[in-house]
């Protein structure tokens, strides 16, 4: 690709399928990548909602193969099936259609958090960025791919910004792309900076200020400009065929 940064432009511009392309594989770099698991899903604000195909892995779908489908999760464009798990995204952009990109997985170390039924604490400045309330849904009520368990996990979670499901996986929402890479990546690190300090018989409490803690907490996960754009042309390297159709895409705008 021949794309070159510049301060004002850190990557190429990105239609939503691409950001959602992006975004899933970053993150299954990040421990985000239980087999066929997860699930992303971006509301248009037109009834309908990107997400990832059923069948393919994050780290494997293209923009193309994205589908688009409707509040009741039927399919309204693509090829692919809809993913079994999509009723927790249904049930959350009902109740919450302010958010723009829900993300669920079972990530490694969040995963392991969510199975001891416990929000580790923060214990060092990264593993605290992206803002947003981190909760527990501390009752595992089945699958997800079940309409009534996918209410009472969005019912639990209240105007959380990101969950721990216990049992389960996590629950990452944002407003941008890259609101959710930042919270995603910086919950995983989270917990799997924790898990270390507990392997080592560490403190229980972190020794961040909570003035600190305070701060990021209110933050809307926008602000760490850089971040998601180092990632996004990491990610443009690794894969020139992605590379190559976001810039076909832009050469026929």
């Amino acid at each position: 690709m021949s794309f070159i940064p510049t301060p004002d432009r850190l990557i190429p511009e990105l239609d939503p399928r691409e950001e959602m392309v992006l975004l899933a594989r970053a993150l299954w770099r990040e421990g985000y990548r239980d087999h066929l698991s997860g699930h992303i899903t971006y509301n248009l604000g037109d009834g309908t909602l990107l997400c990832n195909p059923w069948l393919l892995t994050w780290d494997e779908f293209m923009p193309d193969q994205v589908i688009r489908i409707d509040l009741e999760g039927n399919l309204v464009e693509g090829d692919w099936p809809v993913p079994l798990g999509i009723p927790l995204h249904l049930a959350l952009h009902d109740v919450r259609p302010d958010v723009q990109i829900a993300l669920h997985n079972h990530s490694e170390f969040g995963t392991v958090w969510a199975d001891l039924g416990e929000v580790p604490p923060a214990y060092d400045q990264s593993s605290s960025l992206g803002g947003g309330e981190v909760v527990l849904v501390d009752e595992y009520d089945g699958a997800v791919n079940s309409m009534e368990a996918a209410v009472k996990a969005v019912a639990s979670m209240g105007d959380a910004d990101r969950a721990l499901l216990a049992g389960h996986g996590v629950f990452v929402l944002g407003s941008t792309a890259r609101a959710v890479y930042l919270r995603a990546a910086a919950l995983e690190q989270r917990c799997k900076n924790a898990w270390m300090v507990r392997a080592a018989d560490g403190p229980a409490k972190s020794s961040l200020p909570d003035w600190w803690l305070d701060r990021q907490l209110k933050s809307d996960g926008n602000g760490f400009h850089g971040f998601w754009e180092a990632t996004v042309r990491a990610e443009l390297r690794r894969e020139p065929a992605l590379a190559d159709a976001i810039e076909s895409r832009l050469a026929a705008v």
